[in-house]
């Protein structure tokens, strides 16, 4: 499961979202995007994968400490290697690249019961020591500090609202990373989620109207012209597999759509 993918006209479609980073490293290489250059992620997910990676910072490089290779976001093989080995997860994906991309700005729509209101921070980086294969050895991580600027680069918006979440969009490189257990997360990752009372586990009839809800607002927008990447991951052990083929189905076209404006 964990190399599980597939790229089908614009949209790559994974099981597992690490592979996001690998679809926006190979967009870096491909068009040469710079360090300092602002660009804008639109991060639709139950969680915000802010995790540090297992990845070790060595004189300005991050080394793979498990294959013992270097990594780079410019270098799409680096990256693949690197969710192969397991150093970078589908919980730190997001890290690197807001390490790389210190001007990122990101939109996070999520939903309730883990978010209920928009809410502004700021991304602040710092290297994390490890503590479990090298400990001492520093690893990127990110915090996020509450602002009141709101958006903008190095800014992170946390968002139940399609609104809030696509207000006044920047003109700038886009992508777009879709984690369906943002519309339904039943499992959680969690073995004991039957006793668990605050479960996001909506039925299908509503999975598929919001995943035209999402569709319909990413068209009304200016987001079309400006995307550079789209990634599904379909997460086992957090999305239900009964629904994949059915919101499949209705998701990708209506991405497709929006991609092509």
């Amino acid at each position: 499961m964990a190399t599980a993918r597939r790229r089908g006209g614009n949209v790559l479609s994974a099981l597992y979202d690490s592979w996001t980073l690998h679809s926006w490293s190979e967009r870096v290489q491909e068009l040469g995007i710079g360090a300092q250059e602002e660009v804008l992620v639109l991060h639709v997910d139950d969680h915000r994968d802010l995790a540090s990676p297992r990845l070790f910072e060595e004189n300005g490089q991050w080394v793979d400490p498990i294959s013992g290779s270097s990594c780079s976001l410019d270098d799409p093989e680096s990256i693949r290697a690197a969710i192969e080995s397991g150093a970078i997860g589908m919980g730190s994906f997001l890290t690197p690249f807001l390490h790389a991309f210190p001007r990122t700005e990101v939109r996070h729509l999520c939903q309730p019961p883990k978010i209920r209101s928009t809410q502004d921070f700021a991304i602040e980086r710092y290297e994390q020591a490890d503590d479990l294969l090298d400990p001492g050895r520093k690893r990127p991580a990110v915090r996020l500090v509450a602002s009141s600027r709101g958006t903008g680069p190095g800014s992170y918006r946390l968002t139940p609202n399609l609104d809030d979440w696509l207000e006044l969009l920047p003109e700038r490189r886009t992508v777009l990373h879709i984690d369906m257990d943002f519309f339904n997360n039943r499992f959680d990752g969690d073995t004991d989620w039957q006793s668990r009372g605050d479960l996001l586990d909506p039925p299908i009839e509503r999975i598929l109207r919001q995943i035209d809800g999402l569709t319909a607002a990413l068209a009304g927008s200016t987001v079309g012209a400006q995307l550079i990447d789209i990634v599904v991951a379909y997460s086992p052990g957090f999305f239900p597999a009964e629904f994949w083929e059915a919101a499949s189905d209705r998701l990708i076209p209506g991405l497709e759509r929006i991609y092509e404006r």
